[in-house]
């Protein structure tokens, strides 16, 4: 069951890869755009910061459960590497729970602004007009996403403090 729940999640993130780098190409074209028209046809877009903005919350937001599944955010792991594997494997699970409490505070608060922009019908004050609600509501979504990413690794921390092998990799033989 853990493998097919692990799939699933790593099924849900190839998602948000994939609508990542269709956003990063959106953004990409619309501040071109953006560009030309502004120097060249001194018509700047009224949208194109606007939205810009919003996706690149977006990118920070839910790529970092992505980030965080491959280990590929930057750290110093000098002194940790000296240290023996089982006191490895203790800070490694006290990172997953301290991200988990992080995460979970930061969806429970993203939620409340989320839900607080809908119940008043807040919007930017632009020629859009874009309800906040969207732009609010990828912060719960993104930090549930690396909260229960940080669960996976508190989980496997755990595992491998108990049996000393890590429940993610293959097994060889």
């Amino acid at each position: 069951m853990t493998a097919t729940v692990l799939r699933g999640w790593d099924g849900l993130l190839a998602i948000l890869r994939w609508t990542s780098m269709a956003v990063l190409v959106f953004m990409m074209a619309s501040i071109c755009y953006d560009a030309i028209m502004r120097y060249a046809f001194a018509a700047p877009t009224s949208w194109s910061l606007e939205i810009n903005s919003f996706l690149l919350v977006y990118l920070a937001v839910l790529g970092a459960a992505e980030a965080q599944r491959h280990d590929a955010h930057i750290r110093i792991t000098f002194f940790k590497d000296q240290l023996p594997p089982r006191v490895r494997g203790a800070i490694d699970l006290l990172t997953a729970l301290a991200g988990m409490v992080f995460c979970a505070i930061l969806a429970w608060r993203g939620g409340i602004m989320a839900l607080q922009a809908l119940e008043y019908g807040e919007r930017v004050s632009s020629s859009l007009g874009t309800p906040m609600v969207y732009p609010y509501a990828l912060l719960p979504i993104g930090f549930a996403a690396l909260g229960l990413q940080f669960l996976i690794d508190a989980a496997c921390a755990l595992l491998r403090l108990r049996h000393g092998h890590d429940p993610e990799a293959p097994a060889h033989g």
